[in-house]
């Protein structure tokens, strides 16, 4: 039985439609992202699964319960860290996990959760001396606290350094040892590549792509970036023509293809009839940035209010 399932759900706000008709489904011990650009309707999905917003229409179950109906029982198995969470700075980092944990009934060691965060060092010490990081880091110490079987993390990195961005990656690969099923929301779509099992992404209250990442960007026609430099005494002109035309970055050229491997072989079919190199010839693979932009772009309304190109439907792309 899936940890959550989702179907049909829609969300109006005076006549506004911010969730429309979506439907998906995380499996037991899956981390998996919820991807779009602001006013896609995240928050308010999300909202709805932690039983703190009610739905329009639709079903939805999460832990085997319906949560506009739930109780008790199931807010004690989820945990929830919010983006922002206002804690009381004359603390210790022990003193509030202390006091989160007398709120569930199933319980995590204070010591072992400090630990686990990386505060170890830091359990005593006053919340107003923490810095933005290990604020973070408490937040996901009190989320965890009551051993919750689901997580919802909410842009659990924004504003650390790219050390504590790693940091916090390598916690929540830890959770998923642990067999924890999170729901992450991310605009770092490096983040969501590293630690996703699958995602989805939404766009205007619909999911326009859902799976691994892997599927994502081969269902989607992002293009791959061709980088090498000219050899002394070349000039770009003499190249064969090349598909998506050359530009110049600092001392590279480079084009886009979507079809790299065509595109290599007459670059450099066309060096080894002229007898010269091409130094730093590198080729990159699309991104899940790259995807998630051809994904919005697709599928947001263009300036007239049309639609830009729908594009293949969520059904349409590997689930």
């Amino acid at each position: 039985m899936p940890a959550v399932t989702v179907r049909e759900l829609r969300k109006d706000y005076d006549g506004v439609r911010a969730v429309d008709g979506i439907s998906f489904d995380i499996r037991d011990g899956e981390i998996f992202a919820l991807l779009g650009p602001n006013g896609a309707g995240k928050t308010t999905t999300v909202e709805i699964l932690e039983g703190h917003r009610s739905r329009t229409s639709g079903e939805v179950t999460v832990l085997g319960e319906d949560p506009a109906t739930a109780g008790r029982g199931l807010r004690e198995r989820i945990g929830i860290v919010l983006q922002e969470a206002g804690l009381d700075e004359d603390f210790t980092p022990r003193e509030l996990v202390t006091l989160y944990r007398r709120m569930y009934p199933r319980r995590l060691a204070v010591d072992d959760v400090l630990d686990l965060v990386g505060l170890a060092d830091k359990r005593d010490a006053r919340v107003k001396t923490l810095s933005g990081g290990q604020r973070r880091r408490l937040d996901l110490a009190l989320g965890l606290v009551g051993d919750p079987d689901l997580l919802f993390l909410d842009e659990p990195t924004t504003g650390f350094d790219p050390t504590a961005r790693r940091r916090a990656w390598e916690l929540v690969d830890a959770l998923r040892d642990l067999g924890k099923t999170v729901l992450l929301t991310t605009h770092y779509m490096d983040e969501a590549e590293h630690l996703a099992d699958r995602l989805a992404v939404v766009v205007k209250g619909r999911i326009v792509a859902i799976g691994t990442p892997d599927e994502l960007g081969a269902a989607t026609p992002a293009r791959s970036v061709v980088s090498f430099r000219l050899p002394s005494g070349v000039a770009a002109d003499q190249l064969p023509r090349l598909d998506g035309g050359l530009t110049q970055d600092g001392v590279d050229w480079r084009f886009e293809t979507i079809d790299p491997t065509r595109a290599l072989h007459e670059l450099t079919g066309w060096a080894l009839a002229h007898g010269v190199d091409v130094p730093s010839l590198t080729v990159g693979r699309p991104s899940l940035e790259d995807t998630y932009l051809a994904l919005v772009a697709a599928h947001e309304p263009a300036a007239d209010g049309s639609a830009a190109g729908r594009g293949a439907p969520a059904e349409a792309v590997p689930a």
